[in-house]
């Protein structure tokens, strides 16, 4: 049934779908009989229940940050059997982000190209949104809550020395309403963004978050999110400063900017420009540095492993690699609404 309406879909620009859809559904939600229907279409039969950072996931399938950049669709996600759902990448500042085309498919490689640019409405925004999500879900006393991770980054217009402070608002800000960090300094598309990921530059931001973190009665899990093309040497400092400053966790991993190995044209990735590279065609290097993580920390570094997933064996081989959690993305947007279903169900 989804592929025939994917086909459609795809007719149209990505981004424009991603809203309608989305929309779409939240407007079926909205409608108490309607969640109950899509909710039982699409809700996965086994529940697989995870302990992980001293949270409770209903489930090990989660749907990485960049979807739901503005905490718009929690309901709609969590009808759809989601058991984690990561926001963001949250900003101190309300920004626009990229230019618009900014979000492309390759359906020959079952990937997509995006430089959307850290595009949200700001954390003011945002947290006014979890304010609301967090009185209703508190009103319904549900068993197993949806877990919302939020993921933080800096605005386009600060400078990479001064990008500790923006990490810290949106910490400040958001600590009451999400029950997980991620601190994502490895996006290409916000100019030098990626330089954060320096040995001294990333202890700066982590070790001055888990100092504020620390100071709380209850902390929250701070994790951090890597890029798949830092050498191995560049993970190993990686490795080092987080169990170090005890990180919670480490989530591997973000897009590439490598366009190696594709079945699209060059001419097709040529027209399409820059940006960063998701789904089927990083699958191999993010397992490769999920295994890499796990072995030299000794499974003492628990890992959120995300690329290429779109079937139960490739959440397994993450899983296998020393993943303890799994997000998807790319899958969601390919394989459609029942991939939750589909990556449980059959393990």
């Amino acid at each position: 049934m989804y592929k025939i309406a994917r086909q459609i879909l795809f007719l149209f620009s990505a981004e424009t779908v991603h809203y309608f859809s989305m929309n779409a559904l939240k407007l079926l939600c909205s409608v108490p009989f309607f969640k109950k229907i899509i909710t039982s279409a699409f809700k996965p039969r086994q529940h697989a229940v995870r302990e992980m950072f001293g949270l409770r996931f209903k489930n090990h399938v989660g749907l990485a940050a960049g979807f739901d950049k503005n905490a718009r669709y929690l309901n709609e996600l969590e009808a759809l059997g989601f058991g984690f759902v990561e926001i963001g990448t949250v900003t101190p500042l309300p920004q626009e982000g990229n230019e618009k085309p900014r979000l492309f498919r390759l359906p020959k490689d079952k990937a997509l190209i995006n430089r959307m640019g850290f595009n949200n409405e700001g954390v003011k925004a945002v947290v006014k949104r979890l304010k609301e999500w967090q009185l209703r879900t508190n009103a319904q006393k549900t068993k197993h809550k949806l877990i919302i991770g939020g993921n933080i980054g800096k605005n386009k217009a600060t400078l990479n020395e001064d990008a500790w402070k923006d990490y810290e608002t949106c910490f400040r800000e958001l600590f009451a309403w999400v029950d997980y960090f991620v601190v994502n300094v490895s996006s290409p598309n916000t100019p030098g963004l990626r330089e954060l990921q320096e040995k001294d530059a990333l202890h700066k931001i982590l070790s001055h978050l888990q100092t504020i973190n620390n100071q709380q009665p209850s902390p929250k899990p701070l994790l951090l999110k890597i890029a798949p093309d830092l050498t191995q040497e560049q993970i190993n400092d990686v490795i080092d400063l987080a169990l170090n400053i005890k990180l919670d966790g480490l989530v591997a991993s973000n897009t590439t900017i490598s366009r190696s190995g594709l079945v699209t044209s060059p001419l097709e990735l040529t027209k399409i420009g820059s940006g960063g590279l998701c789904g089927l065609p990083v699958k191999q290097r993010a397992t490769e540095v999920v295994s890499h993580i796990y072995q030299r920390s000794g499974g003492r570094i628990p890992i959120i492993a995300s690329g290429g997933i779109f079937t139960a064996a490739d959440a397994e081989e993450k899983i296998s690699a020393g993943g303890c959690l799994v997000q998807v993305w790319t899958g969601f947007v390919y394989e459609g609404p029942g991939i939750v279903r589909k990556l449980l169900d059959t393990i």
